[in-house]
């Protein structure tokens, strides 16, 4: 065997003519019994078991020392021993060792494999793995010993040794598959053992396959020992702090790794960029141990750091001081805990604006700063919002394009396609969506500050209470009040409300109130205080010739909502009387005809109340005006904010409805009663209930055979006028859980509802 770095013996060659030999040996080299780095040597009897990632299978959370405890139930705080989150879960922190270069300084050894090749005058493509002796066989060339050659060193060192016997050829030598190395984890480690792994791995690549330090180890002091010896000893703080990996050394054969003890430990919690629990090394300071928690954070009060300590393991005390240098190199003691406060938020020189402003923002406060200081201008007041609506109100609104009209087979001159009509009819409803925002948009002028009220509030420094000062805006920025521009103290905050955040007297709130219709100039405009709708209609110019004054249609939202709640108790109401008949009805059920009967019947009322809960008021006011109304027969109502007064044009045509032979609209004559028009449309059924016929006269009213008195008994002589409608209801008396509903459409009607009621009913 030929000692490393001297020429190998070769076996004595014959002088014959040069020849080109070719070595391959397919991969026949011998094999060895390689383990995964990382990979936990297996117990006799027992599988290796399997890892994902190199050196960082999946392992639990970590558990709690005592120390953690301990400050959880001194502090109400959970930290983190410093260090220990980085072997929690399994990410790949390093890359597997066998895909990374090897180093040059690497040194050959048994189990390395090494991959020959050559060319020229001689062909080689051979791999070998290193014997125990540290050798290997090239056929033709011979045993040569390679162990303990660097990597660096090892190409040229073949390349000698083959050109003893060939000329003329190139040579190279690159490593394969390299040899395991077991080593032991042993101390307080999370996950002490045997491992194999790579020859390449580090003191570092062996913390990390066994899962770092327990709960009960320290990362001051790995020691990697090698024989009686110790080669290297690794703080993992300077890894962790400041990538410091200098101490790091590369891993041999029958190396031992020993975790420690863990040392003294201190926790610091509050406001600092990384509170832990930190191990202490030699003699810390107060700034080591803050360094280790990475300084003070952006809020922190240097001016307040407090130490709470074991003193000499019987008692507790605390310390308080300001984080001055002198205070910076206070010693840290086995315990202690270190909490930096943050600073409070408060603001020691400032006035605050907040509210119905342009700016709600912070102010520098002044001596002898008043609220005239705080808000010099008008201008101050006007909020942003008052901008964005003034930049939508030039919005462009989507418009229907016209489309050229074809006059295709069959179809008349004129005519419109099925898509021109949707895409019509979809632009129609967009342009009637946008004049409704606009209407609200109008509508929120209302939101105008409250000049009555506004408000100071103070803290008492005395008492520590918060006293609210009034004061009349108006006087203080309008009228410049010496009064009400009071004096401001710091900390003050000043609140300016609108009218919607605080109701105003309803003498100055504004009144926003929609015409539409055929009124001379029609629009939303803003009513007078106690002013009324005759009054308004007069003082913006009128109605057309062509209004139809009777039939005005005058909603109010406050009614609205209050007929909605009682549409919602009348609704619950036939709910639980058909419920109550159907339990009444099924204790009569004899057969299953009668079932299947009553079953079908169940499921009509739970249809008819569910449309019933779809209908939603519409706050309609009847105005009970004379046939021939003009505008001075308008009621003298005072309005309100959000009335609606529309008046249509004079229709031309009467409606009748319900159960008759041709349910239609019939041209209107001053000379037709009720009993006339039901004769157009062809009179009754036999299943209507001529009893309850009755009119919904276009004022809103409705007029009926029961209204009119017994000796009447009837509306057949009734004059109608025009937009008046018919309703001619079925007889419900032969449906025995219907009979109770035969008046409900007319008080549909006095919620204002209108035909959603008819289209319920007749449902």
């Amino acid at each position: 065997m030929t000692a490393p770095g001297t020429a190998p013996q070769f076996p004595s060659t014959q002088t014959s003519p040069v020849q080109t030999p070719t070595i391959n040996n397919s991969l026949q080299y011998p094999q060895y019994p390689q383990q995964k780095p990382g990979q936990i040597a297996p117990r006799p009897g027992q599988e290796p078991a399997p890892t994902s990632a190199p050196f960082l299978a999946p392992r639990p959370s970590l558990e709690r020392n005592e120390f953690q405890e301990f400050i959880f139930a001194s502090t109400g705080q959970r930290l983190p021993i410093f260090g220990q989150e980085l072997f929690e879960g399994s990410p790949s922190t390093f890359a597997p060792v066998e895909n990374i270069p090897v180093p040059a300084d690497y040194v050959v050894g048994p189990g390395d494999e090494l991959m020959i090749r050559a060319w020229g005058q001689i062909d080689v493509d051979y791999r070998a793995v290193v014997d125990r002796n540290g050798t290997i066989n090239i056929p033709r060339i011979g045993s040569l010993n390679v162990a303990g050659i660097k990597y660096a060193d090892l190409t040229n060192y073949v390349r000698n040794a083959v050109s003893r016997n060939y000329r003329n050829f190139d040579l190279m030598v690159t490593l394969g598959q390299l040899r395991a190395v077991q080593v032991f984890v042993v101390g307080y480690a999370r996950r002490p053992g045997s491992y194999t792994v790579s020859s390449l791995s580090t003191l570092v690549n062996a913390i990390f396959a066994a899962g770092g330090p327990s709960l009960a180890g320290s990362m001051r002091g790995v020691q990697l020992k090698r024989g009686p010896r110790t080669v290297t000893e690794l703080d993992l703080y300077d890894l962790l702090l400041a990538g410091d990996k200098t101490k790091d050394a590369s891993l041999l054969p029958g190396d031992v790794i020993y975790f420690p003890p863990i040392g003294p430990l201190a926790a610091v919690s509050g406001s600092v960029n990384h509170p832990a629990i930190f191990e202490l090394k030699g003699q810390a300071t107060l700034d080591n141990v803050l360094g280790y928690a990475g300084g003070l954070s952006t809020t922190a009060q240097s001016r307040q750091i407090t130490i709470e300590r074991i003193d000499d393991r019987k008692a507790r005390v605390v310390e308080q001081f300001d984080y001055a240098p002198s205070a910076a190199q206070r010693p840290v003691k086995d315990g202690d805990v270190i909490s930096v406060l943050s600073i409070l938020p408060k603001f020691e020189n400032t006035v605050t604006l907040r509210g119905n402003v342009a700016t709600p923002l912070r102010y520098p406060f002044r001596p002898g700063m008043r609220i005239r200081d705080l808000i010099p201008d008008k201008e101050t007041l006007i909020t942003p919002e008052y901008y964005r609506r003034q930049n939508l109100a030039a919005r462009k609104e989507p418009t229907a394009q016209a489309q050229p009209i074809s006059n295709v087979s069959g179809q008349l001159p004129g005519a419109v396609r099925q898509g021109e009509l949707s895409a019509q009819e979809k632009a129609r409803q967009e342009r009637a969506v946008t004049q409704e925002e606009l209407i609200g948009s109008v509508r929120r002028l209302s939101d105008e500050i409250n000049w009555d009220y506004a408000v100071i509030e103070r803290l008492n420094k005395n008492d520590l209470t918060t006293s609210l000062i009034p004061f009349n805006l108006g006087k203080a920025i309008l009228e410049n009040d010496p009064a009400n521009n009071l004096p401001l103290m710091p900390g003050d905050v000043v609140t300016v409300f609108s009218k919607t955040d605080v109701a105003a007297p309803s003498g100055r709130r504004p009144i926003i109130v929609s015409l539409e219709g055929e009124f001379t100039f029609a629009g939303v405009y803003q009513a007078r205080p106690g002013e009324t709708a005759r009054q308004l209609v007069v003082r913006v110019g009128g109605v057309t010739s062509q209004a139809y004054v009777f039939g005005a249609e005058f909603t109010r939202e406050s009614t609205r909502r209050d007929q909605e709640q009682r549409l919602k108790q009348a609704t619950d109401q036939v709910e639980q009387e058909v419920q109550r008949a159907a339990v009444t009805r099924a204790q009569s059920v004899i057969s299953p005809e009668d079932a299947a009967a009553l079953k079908q019947e169940a499921e009509a009322q739970r249809a008819l109340v569910a449309r019933m809960r779809t209908l939603k008021p519409t706050g309609r006011v009847v105005l009970e005006m004379p046939e021939d109304a003009t505008v001075a027969n308008l009621p003298d109502i005072a309005l309100e904010d959000g009335d609606r007064l529309h008046i249509p044009k004079q229709p031309s045509m009467v409606n009748v409805f319900g159960t008759v032979f041709n349910e239609s609209a019939f041209v209107y004559s001053p000379d037709k009663n009720v009993g006339d028009y039901l004769s157009l449309a062809g009179g009754p059924r036999k299943q209507a209930d001529e009893r309850s016929i009755y009119v919904l006269r276009a004022n809103g009213s409705v007029a009926s055979s029961r209204q009119r008195g017994i000796l009447v008994g009837s509306v057949s002589g009734l004059r109608l006028m025009p937009g008046d409608t018919i309703v001619v209801p079925e007889d419900f008396e032969r449906t025995t859980w219907m009979k109770d509903l035969k008046d409900w459409t007319q008080i549909f009607y006095q919620f204002g509802l209108g035909a959603a009621a008819l289209k319920v009913i007749k449902e």
